[in-house]
C-alpha cells in the first residue's frame, strides 16, 4: 500500500515544532551546562581546582604570548567591536593598527592602550585613504599579520523611506570598505607568504532580515565575497593565507545609535549580545583561522532553523521588528546619522 506524500502544510508545521524545540535548547543550555559545572565544582578536591587554576593561568599565558609581536590592522576601531578588539590586542602585547574616521576617539582608545598602537584616521571606502593605512601599518611595524573589516553602518526603515543616497553611502561602507581592505591586505599577504583576513558580516548576511533590504544586501556581499576569495587563494594553492567571515547577532553596541533612522521612532535592536562575545570569536579565529563563525548558540541555532523553514523564520521575525520598530516606543526624527561623518585628523605625534 503506497503511503500518502504529507502536504505542505503538514511539513511546515513539523518544521516549526523542531525550529521552536531548537531555540528553547538554545534558550536552556547556557543555564544546564552552568549548572552542571557548578554540581561539579562542588564535588572537587582542593587540590584539583587548584590544578584546574593553574592550568587556567597557562592557558591564559599561552594565549598572551600567542599575540604579543602579532601585527593587526582594525577598521571601525573608535567604537563596537573595533574598540573591545583593539583594546584587547593590545594588553594582550600584539601591535595594533587603529582606523576609523574619528581620529580625536582614536588617539583617546591609543592613550590607554600603550606605545604598541598607531592611529591612522580612515573613511574606509576611500581606496587611496585604505593604501595610505597599509602603507602606515608597514612603515612603523614591517608587516601585517592579521587584517580585521569591521567598520560598518545601518540605516533602518522601510526599503523606500531611506533616501537612494542613503542606501548607497551604506553600500560603499559595508561592501566597498571590504573589497578596499581587503585587496591592500591580500596583496601585502601575498608578498609576505602568509597572513589573515577577519571580515565581519552578520546575521543579515546569513538570514534575510525585512526593513533591512540593502543592509542585508551588503552582508550577503560580505559572505559571497569571502566565499569566492577564499576559493581563489585555495586554487592557487596559498594556504597560508587565511579568509575568515564572522556573523554576529545584534550585539550593544554604539551602532544602534549612529545609523540612518527613518522609522519614526528610536531603535529598538531587541535582545542583544554584549560585544566580548565577537571579540572572543575573533581572538579565536586570529589563532585559529575558521573559513567561517556564527557567533553564539543562538545565532548557530537560528541558521539551522532558517534552513529548515526559511519562510516562517524570515516572516515571524519581520513581524517582530515590525512590531518593535514601526509600532512601540517614543518617536524619533528621521536621520542620516553617522553615514556621512567626515574623516577627523589625528593629534601630531600618533
Amino acid at each position: 500500500m503506497k503511503t500518502a506524500e504529507p502536504s505542505r502544510q503538514q511539513t511546515q508545521t513539523v518544521a516549526m515544532t523542531v525550529l521552536k524545540a531548537s531555540l528553547l535548547v538554545a534558550n536552556l543550555l547556557p543555564m544546564v551546562v552552568v549548572s552542571e559545572a557548578q554540581g561539579r565544582a562542588n564535588d572537587k578536591p582542593a587540590d584539583k581546582a587548584k590544578t584546574k587554576t593553574n592550568t587556567q593561568a597557562n592557558t591564559k599565558a599561552n594565549i598572551k604570548a600567542d599575540l604579543a609581536g602579532k601585527t593587526i590592522v582594525i577598521t571601525g576601531a573608535s567604537s563596537g567591536f573595533g574598540e573591545a578588539a583593539a583594546r584587547s590586542f593590545a594588553a594582550r602585547g600584539a601591535n595594533v593598527v587603529m582606523a576609523a574616521r574619528r581620529g580625536d576617539e582614536l588617539n583617546k582608545i591609543a592613550a590607554e592602550c600603550g606605545s604598541n598602537t598607531l592611529v591612522v584616521p580612515t573613511d574606509v571606502s576611500k581606496a587611496e585613504q585604505v593604501k595610505t593605512l597599509t602603507e602606515a601599518a608597514l612603515a612603523k611595524f614591517k608587516q601585517i599579520d592579521v587584517w580585521i573589516n569591521n567598520a560598518g553602518v545601518g540605516a533602518f526603515g522601510r526599503f523606500t523611506d531611506i533616501p537612494l543616497a542613503d542606501q548607497a553611502r551604506m553600500i560603499e561602507i559595508n561592501l566597498t570598505g571590504v573589497v578596499n581592505g581587503s585587496h591592500f591586505a591580500v596583496t601585502q599577504f601575498k608578498k609576505q607568504g602568509h597572513g589573515t583576513l577577519i571580515n565581519v558580516a552578520s546575521m543579515a548576511g546569513k538570514i534575510p532580515i525585512a526593513y533591512y533590504a540593502t543592509y542585508s544586501a551588503t552582508k550577503f556581499g560580505v559572505v559571497g565575497f569571502d566565499d569566492a576569495l577564499r576559493a581563489e587563494l585555495k586554487a592557487d594553492k596559498l594556504k597560508d593565507i587565511h579568509v575568515c567571515t564572522v556573523n554576529p547577532l545584534p550585539t550593544n553596541t554604539p551602532f544602534w545609535n549612529n545609523g540612518a533612522n527613518y522609522t519614526g521612532h528610536k531603535i529598538n535592536p531587541g535582545v542583544m549580545h554584549e560585544p566580548d562575545i565577537v571579540v572572543d570569536a575573533i581572538s579565536d579565529l586570529i589563532l585559529h583561522p575558521k573559513d567561517e563563525v556564527n557567533v553564539g548558540l543562538k545565532a548557530k541555532v537560528a541558521v539551522k532553523g532558517h534552513r529548515l523553514a526559511p519562510r516562517s523564520v524570515e516572516d515571524n521575525y519581520g513581524e517582530y521588528l515590525r512590531k518593535i520598530q514601526f509600532d512601540e516606543g517614543p518617536s524619533a526624527p528621521p536621520s542620516p546619522g553617522t553615514l556621512y561623518r567626515s574623516v577627523e585628523s589625528a593629534s601630531p605625534g600618533l
